[in-house]
């Protein structure tokens, strides 16, 4: 303890120097863990669900990915791809596009698919890359069943859609409030009786807990869906899944029982930007 208590001047001279880090201080996984565990003292992490007890249908063993900054895990993808192949699934909306990943391997299996992603304008606005500005929905583009919708969630209004989704994938901004705002606008205009949601980054990794997200969306779903929440082993990803399922309980140290076997084949693609 001595030790740190030390340490503190030097922290204050560095923050003085440098204040945008107390930020980062604030933003830390830890800092979000304490303020989560404040709110909700007795839920330590979602029940844990199997992705194969998800779909009675054959899962896929095609999955397409870039394998770059930003991309889902491979086992996120095969989720989407296995929820979407349900027979209940005929509809898909996913909010952030980024490549278009995502959407394109779910449009494998269902033919109505819509993504959101900002306006280009509104990223330039925000001091975004030009270069990766441009890249948004380079693979998604190329599948002319799937709709590009430019807008930014939090002042779009989600009724206007007029219409439900079988399938709903949270993906956008992570902050709490993107979350929780993302989040209480799906559960209010888009969800029926037997849709499904999921949101990516729960977790930092399959056995770390992304504090900030865990929160807003239990702060957006309400408390009266909470029983109905889950985390996909394996992935990094929270599920909102009303039927009866098996369930495990999360261990951030838990030993493998499982290993997955993935084969590997690159192919060239041109990549146009806009």
């Amino acid at each position: 303890m001595k030790s740190k208590l030390r340490k503190i001047p030097a922290l204050i001279s560095v923050l003085l120097k440098e204040p945008y880090l107390i930020n980062l201080i604030l933003k830390s996984n830890e800092a979000a863990k304490n303020k989560f565990q404040q709110k909700y003292p007795n839920i330590v992490a979602l029940p844990q669900v199997e992705v194969k007890d998800l779909s009675d249908e054959l899962m896929p063993e095609t999955i397409e990915s870039f394998l770059m900054d930003g991309s889902s895990l491979i086992t996120d993808l095969h989720l989407l791809m296995t929820l979407a192949g349900r027979t209940a699934c005929n509809s898909y909306l996913e909010i952030g596009t980024w490549r278009g990943e995502s959407v394109y391997n779910v449009a494998k299996q269902v033919s109505d698919c819509l993504t959101i992603n900002l306006p280009k304008e509104e990223m330039r606005l925000l001091g975004f890359h030009e270069q990766y500005i441009r890249q948004h929905g380079v693979l998604s583009v190329q599948n002319k069943n799937i709709s590009h919708l430019e807008t930014n969630t939090r002042t779009f209004d989600f009724g206007s859609l007029q219409k439900k989704f079988d399938l709903i994938f949270i993906d956008g901004d992570h902050s709490y409030d993107m979350v929780r705002s993302d989040t209480e606008k799906v559960f209010k205009d888009l969800i029926k009786e037997n849709s499904v949601v999921v949101w990516h980054d729960y977790a930092y990794n399959p056995q770390k807990i992304r504090y900030e997200v865990f929160q807003a969306i239990l702060d957006g779903v309400g408390e009266e869906n909470h029983r109905h929440l889950y985390h996909v082993k394996n992935t990094m990803c929270a599920l909102f899944w009303r039927d009866e399922i098996k369930t495990s309980v999360y261990d951030a140290y838990e030993i493998p029982e499982k290993i997955y076997e993935i084969s590997l084949r690159e192919k060239a693609f041109s990549t146009v930007l806009k």
